[in-house]
């Protein structure tokens, strides 16, 4: 069975942030993961963690002005310094808190704009991040997400991804598969897991359509989470799904499956 990591930013949130950690340790998890945790200084962040005696399994790098609706800057031409500066930030964040994996969001295509530009600059960028995180043993990810949830994100699907990997070569760039967004842009996840294991480095789940526990809907997670044990995925599996009441009421689906 795989290992699991709460996604503390969707998990818990009937809680603060500063104690989701020791809720989700509560809850026996052994790792989690956030989208961001620059609001917070990163000594704080790491004694959360340790205090809990929990693992950091991935966070992202700075998004831009996430409040003004910005998702990623890294293919976004013209804001390459800004990038390098996250890389930067991300680094002291995860060197801290002993994260292994960071995600870099690729960020939202204007309408008419050129495609091929901010594809240029996207695989610059990862080629320096990766460079950069591989002096430090990080991973590098980048993520599909399905333009229903984020319309206008410049990364879709699990293919596009891997051969942007193949691309650019680079042996800490790797994949992350959220089985939710894959499901909705493309299905056949049996077959996409097969095919690319060795490529992703970290897999989230939710249910589909709802994005809730992943004991409804059309994913069936009981026979994706034996495929990933034949596989041989020794990755963390990220619960990054919105309970659909408090976090713990609706914890049977991990009792049942581990």
């Amino acid at each position: 069975m795989p290992r699991f990591a709460a996604n503390l930013t969707m998990m818990f949130t009937e809680l603060p942030f500063t104690e989701r950690f020791a809720a989700a340790a509560r809850a026996g998890f052994a790792a989690v993961e956030f989208l961001f945790p620059y609001d917070y200084p990163v000594a704080d962040v790491t004694s959360w963690l340790n205090d809990a005696g929990l693992k950091s399994a991935l966070f992202n790098m700075p998004p831009g002005d996430w409040a003004a609706g910005e998702r990623g800057i890294a293919s976004i031409p013209g804001r390459e310094g800004e990038f390098r500066a996250g890389v930067a930030k991300a680094l002291k964040y995860a060197s801290a808190m002993g994260t292994p994996r960071i995600h870099a969001m690729a960020g939202l295509l204007p309408a008419g704009a050129d495609r091929a530009s901010h594809r240029a600059v996207f695989v610059d960028n990862l080629r320096y991040a990766a460079g950069v995180f591989s002096e430090r043993g990080l991973t590098l990810l980048i993520e599909p997400i399905n333009m229903r949830d984020m319309p206008g994100y410049f990364l879709n699907t699990q293919a596009e991804a891997h051969a942007l990997c193949a691309e650019i070569g680079a042996p800490n760039l790797k994949v992350q598969m959220d089985i939710y967004h894959a499901q909705i842009v493309e299905g056949d996840l049996s077959m996409t897991l097969k095919n690319n294991i060795a490529g992703i480095g970290h897999i989230q789940i939710a249910s589909v359509p709802g994005r809730h526990e992943p004991d409804e809907g059309e994913v069936d997670y009981r026979h994706l989470f034996r495929l990933l044990d034949d596989l041989g995925y020794q990755g963390w599996v990220g619960c990054e799904y919105r309970p659909r009441g408090r976090t713990e009421d609706g914890l049977g689906w991990l009792k049942k499956m581990t």
